[in-house]
């Protein structure tokens, strides 16, 4: 009872409670736990009480190991094993390491050493000081380690890299064999990261039946690769190397399901799809949605980087309807445009996107070009879609805080840039023949079909495709002058100034044409800037708000055309360099002010030194120039020199003689 009433009134020190010595009840209490109180020894000839059998504190387990110690009484492990077994030094650690790691990249790898010691070769073989015979060798050599297993180590970072050295440097025989060992294994390594690479490298090295070959080898598979992140990158360079039939032959898998599945159909001669459709008397509607469920998984990936793609979606919107073309526009107006424009699909499909967006779409297509317009200005079909949005776009706020910021910060490159002025020049001179090619132009009235059809009704499938490019090859120069791209509600006129005057953007042309005038003059692509902005912009578009900065341009190029002629200068003179004479003879021809600030300051009394040469045609521009005053002075001091014989007249100015 004694000790039952001290469990009940000491329950919370009942594990720090030590029985007395000599007791013989278990260390185990009421609760049924064993208590981790100090062992307490118990003679050999006690006998257990008849109420409670004893217990032991600790499972038989743990007196096996008797302590620690091994059966001979000696402990298990002693000062002398472990020195044995741990490396006693750093070096020794990570040898012991390198060797458990090669053990398991052995286990692992079942050609291991074989890739070792082709990077052995590799490293040999890749160098630039190594003779041509001694290259051969040594890729002669790792082609006949590899022979048979190519397929099989084609997908390691290490092998892909010697292959495609020898790919590079092998025989036509032994690339031969290599293309011959990989051909049953093609579509499988186009899905692998590093065997892509072997793949495009032999096809850049292979003949005109190889390649045939590859492309076959594709049918049917298109599809599916476009839609995988490496693959895609191989249907892509084989599109990029193929002819004309063959392109066709890879396009046509995305158009149809039957064309996917039968070769025969995609030796059509029609290359458009409004023109298949009708040939081959295929269903629309299931084109349709066969080249839905095509463009859908690619487009949500963002694998839009492919030209094949572009050509495909190009000919989409010539069959879609306003909602299926809608679709594919709000798929795209995002950053993902900024990496389709690059080419000359994927331009026309950026310029549609642009015209027949909704003001929200063609807003965050604007906001995807932030940080990239600097790049996209100076790329030969980007600087296209820059140009449709100064044309279209009616929210200038948005345009001049993106786009004219950024092209204001790089102005002097984009000018000097064969690509870059194209933008400035459009907001200068809009739809200028002169500086727009007629596929310029014709890119820039790219629209999709569906959309220049009034009410919901779906455009034909017989359109032509001159209707659907909106291209004219008759157009003349008037009319590519006149012609507007559509797809903006406000005044062109107003959007203009507000993109050129208001945003500041003149302004810092005509400060960057005053400070490198002799420059731009000089330069085939910098003249023409140069030119619009000295004479004000189509339609006077930069007076009367920048008056006196012109005045401040006329003077800067009148004060280096006024320079004297030096023979020891490499350079020629303003006047006597190709570029440069054109350019100050327009200036002369539609800028009266600049004609009388030149005269005064260069030629007055001097046009008999600039009588001969390119510099003369400069003089004469003087003759037809519409400032009477100027008129007046230059002929009293060239009809002289012209009855004289000292100038001489261009042809087209001479008087035709009487027959």
């Amino acid at each position: 009872m004694a000790f039952t009433k001290n469990q009940k009134g000491d329950q919370s020190n009942k594990r720090k409670r030590i029985p007395g010595g000599g007791g013989t009840k278990s260390t185990t209490d009421g609760g049924g736990k064993t208590s981790h109180n100090k062992k307490l020894k118990t003679p050999s000839n006690d006998h257990q009480s008849n109420n409670k059998p004893f217990k032991k504190p600790f499972s038989s387990s743990s007196n096996k190991l008797h302590h620690g110690k091994k059966p001979d009484g000696k402990p298990r492990f002693d000062k002398s094993d472990a020195a044995q077994s741990v490396p006693k030094t750093k070096r020794e650690l990570r040898l012991q390491a390198k060797e458990l790691a090669e053990a398991r990249k052995k286990k692992r790898k079942p050609h291991y050493t074989l890739e070792q010691e082709l990077a052995l070769l590799w490293e040999k073989m890749r160098r630039r000081n190594i003779g041509k015979e001694d290259r051969s060798k040594l890729v002669s050599e790792a082609l006949r380690k590899m022979k048979g297993k190519i397929h099989e180590i084609a997908g390691s970072h290490v092998s892909c890299r010697v292959l495609q050295t020898c790919a590079k440097y092998c025989s036509q025989d032994e690339r031969n064999a290599v293309f011959e060992e990989l051909r049953p294994h093609f579509l499988t390594l186009a899905c692998n990261t590093y065997a892509v690479h072997l793949i495009t490298k032999l096809l850049d090295n292979a003949s005109k039946e190889q390649l045939a070959e590859f492309i076959s080898s594709l049918h049917g598979h298109v599809a599916s690769l476009l839609r995988h992140m490496v693959g895609s990158v191989v249907v892509e360079h084989a599109y990029q190397l193929g002819n004309a039939t063959q392109k066709q032959a890879l396009l046509m898998e995305l158009y149809s399901t039957e064309l996917q599945l039968f070769k025969d159909l995609v030796l059509v001669k029609e290359r458009r799809l409004v023109d298949i459709i009708s040939k081959l008397n295929l269903q629309k509607a299931a084109v349709m949605r066969h080249m839905s469920s095509v463009f859908q998984p690619i487009l949500e990936k963002g694998i839009v980087d492919h030209s094949i793609l572009h050509t495909a979606l190009v000919e989409y919107f010539t069959i879609a309807g306003k909602s299926s073309a809608a679709d594919v526009i709000q798929h795209l107006s995002s950053a993902l445009l900024v990496r389709m424009i690059h080419t000359k699909d994927g331009s026309k499909i950026g310029i549609m996107c642009i015209k027949h967006g909704s003001a929200q779409e063609r807003k965050k297509i604007i906001k995807g070009m932030k940080g990239h317009v600097s790049k996209i200005a100076q790329d030969r079909f980007g600087s296209m879609v820059l140009t449709c949005i100064l044309s279209v776009v009616d929210d200038t706020q948005l345009v001049k805080k993106i786009i004219i910021r950024e092209l204001q910060a790089v102005l002097k490159e984009l000018i000097l840039d064969k690509n870059g002025r194209r933008p400035l020049l459009q907001l200068l001179h809009p739809n200028c023949s002169r500086y727009l090619s007629p596929d310029d132009l014709s890119l820039l009235d790219s629209s999709i079909p569906s959309f220049l059809i009034k009410g919901d009704s779906e455009p034909e499938t017989d359109i032509k495709s001159s209707e659907v490019e909106g291209d004219d090859e008759n157009m003349s120069d008037a009319e590519e002058n006149v012609s507007v791209v559509a797809g903006g509600k406000k005044d062109p006129t107003l959007r203009r100034k507000e993109l050129l005057v208001d945003s500041g953007l003149a302004e810092s042309l005509v400060d960057a044409c005053s400070e490198s005038a002799e420059e731009l003059l000089r330069s085939n692509h910098g003249r023409e800037v140069l030119f619009e902005v000295a004479s004000g912009g189509a339609d006077g578009i930069l007076r009367p708000h920048l008056d006196e900065k012109l005045d401040s341009l006329h003077e800067a190029i009148a004060t280096r055309v006024a320079l004297p002629k030096s023979e020891g200068e490499k350079e020629e003179h303003l006047l006597e360099n190709f570029h440069s004479s054109r350019t100050i003879r327009k200036l002369i021809l539609e800028c009266p002010s600049f004609a009388s600030t030149l005269w005064k300051k260069a030629f007055k009394g001097k046009c008999k030194t600039w009588a001969q040469g390119h510099s003369a045609k400069v003089v004469c521009a003087y003759l037809e120039t519409s400032d009477p005053k100027v008129l007046k002075l230059a002929k009293q001091e060239l009809q002289p020199l012209l009855d004289k014989g000292v100038l001489k007249l261009p042809e087209k100015n001479q008087p035709k003689k009487s027959v």
